[in-house]
């Protein structure tokens, strides 16, 4: 049966690319999104010139809410303590204002947006399973001799009082089953082991409020965009709820529902499908990564990147958030089998910043895992490169030229071309260069500063190196 499946997808994959168009328009709102994962804040501020320069044009930043200072384990970010307040390892208000007056800019072209990973679906796992926040102890030291510390950390709402109560939340249960969408949209994320897991909050009237003025007072104070935690854990209804058209005005919203694949896998039917036709969100491209994945696997093929969005194993362009990796995939165990291979994930960043489509996410870590392999990846040789080369094509369409196991090759209008090579051997794409590139001028790949391509006649034959990515533009 398994050898049947995977020989329908094949040909199914095959059909799809006779029948469907390989010349897709541009979208000049793709620009890229530095996640700067669980840096400080003043962190974010120091290097805002030089974020700038790179040409970065947003930055996801941690959580800005009150969890616990005393503990710099990045997961605290993700346990709320209170969300009127901004307080923990990482920063409080006033550094978080002070970032983004350091990423604001007189000049638009420079300026960087600040979107802010919000947690809306929970609070924090302590005190004995507390459900009262932000507790009597915290309330205590907002009247204490430090209130007038509390009240410059503060966003919105009177700290006098608490802000939730048992009331606020769903039954202590936790997920036991996460293919029923019930349990996991309405259940707890418990870690096992008798642990009473995460508080999930109800989205009844008071909690919605708070939550909608959580939001907007995050943009009254500059922020741009919502990256929302754990989407997939909360319902469309209450997400919609949240999301009111004025608070959506402007801003660029997506959403973390992962997946392990796209139309036909399971989770993508059950939750990404309904949440991307239920709300305008946009949303983390994991059809595209499982897409990814598979065609640099062992036995797979780069034909299945030709354009996989056209048999729903990648979102439509537009609400496409796109990567390589996320900070989920090194720091829990449980995702670490999506880790790429090194080069592998070289040549994928080469793809996701070179197609055109979707706004591409580049991880920067700063908890060192791995060795620190992700620590300062943001301006790493190659990312910076490629960086310049995705802004050069802004605008530009995008076609398919030529395509096999090992290799791909497409070009952005005129401008620019981008192949890339799995395999432990050249490739060669002959290819009619009539109308699709300029004559008489050099293509220097942004890679290298070198390989230059001259077009002097109606064909050309692109050459790309052994486990290489190249990524030309025209001069």
């Amino acid at each position: 049966m398994q050898v049947i499946k995977t020989l329908f997808k094949r040909q199914l994959l095959r059909l799809m690319l006779l029948i469907t168009p390989l010349l897709f328009s541009g979208y000049a709102s793709a620009e890229a999104i530095l996640h700067a994962f669980d840096w400080h804040y003043d962190e974010v501020a120091a290097k805002a010139t030089e974020i700038k320069n790179l040409g970065y044009k947003a930055v996801l930043v941690a959580p800005p809410l009150k969890s616990n200072a005393a503990n710099c384990a990045w997961w605290q970010r993700y346990q709320p303590q209170d969300i009127r307040v901004i307080d923990h390892c990482k920063g409080n208000k006033q550094s978080f204002v002070n970032m983004i007056n350091a990423l604001n800019d007189s000049n638009p072209a420079r300026k960087v947006d600040v979107y802010a990973d919000i947690v809306l679906n929970h609070m924090a796992n302590e005190r004995g399973g507390a459900t009262d926040f932000p507790g009597q102890a915290a309330l205590n030291s907002y009247s204490s001799n430090s209130s007038s510390y509390w009240n410059n950390q503060k966003l919105f709402g009177n700290l006098s009082q608490g802000l939730f109560s048992p009331w606020d939340f769903n039954p202590a249960n936790c997920i036991s089953n996460y293919n029923d969408v019930w349990q996991v949209q309405n259940w707890r994320l418990c870690g096992g082991a008798g642990d009473s897991g995460l508080p999930d909050l109800n989205p009844n009237n008071w909690v919605v409020q708070q939550q909608r003025a959580y939001l907007s007072a995050l943009k009254s104070l500059g922020v741009k965009g919502f990256r929302v935690d754990a989407a997939k854990h909360m319902s469309n209804w209450h997400i919609n709820q949240i999301f009111t058209s004025t608070i959506k005005n402007g801003m660029y919203v997506f959403g973390e529902i992962i997946t392990s694949g796209g139309a036909g896998n399971n989770e993508y039917n059950s939750f990404l499908s309904p949440y991307l036709a239920n709300t305008d969100h946009k949303a983390y491209d994991f059809p595209l990564f499982n897409t990814i994945r598979s065609a640099f696997g062992f036995g797979g093929s780069l034909s299945q990147l030709v354009n996989p969005a056209a048999y729903g194993q990648a979102l439509q362009n537009n609400r496409a958030v796109t990567f390589t990796v996320t900070h989920d995939i090194p720091t829990n165990d449980g995702f670490r089998y999506l880790i790429m291979d090194p080069t592998d994930e070289y040549l994928a960043y080469a793809y996701v910043m070179g197609r055109d489509g979707g706004k591409p996410l580049i991880f920067s870590d700063s908890t060192g895992t791995d060795n620190n392999r992700w620590v300062n990846a943001y301006k790493a040789s190659h990312i910076s490169k490629m960086l310049n080369f995705h802004n050069r094509m802004q605008g530009q369409g995008m076609e398919m030229l030529a395509w096999n196991d090992c290799a791909i090759l497409f070009r952005r209008g005129q401008e620019g071309v981008v192949g890339i090579n799995k395999c432990g051997s050249s490739q060669n794409f002959n290819v009619n260069t009539n109308g699709r590139f300029y004559w008489y001028r050099n293509y220097r790949d942004a890679l290298s500063g070198a390989n230059l391509v001259y077009i002097s006649g109606g064909n050309y034959t692109f050459s790309i190196p052994a486990r290489q990515a190249r990524m030309w533009y025209a001069d």
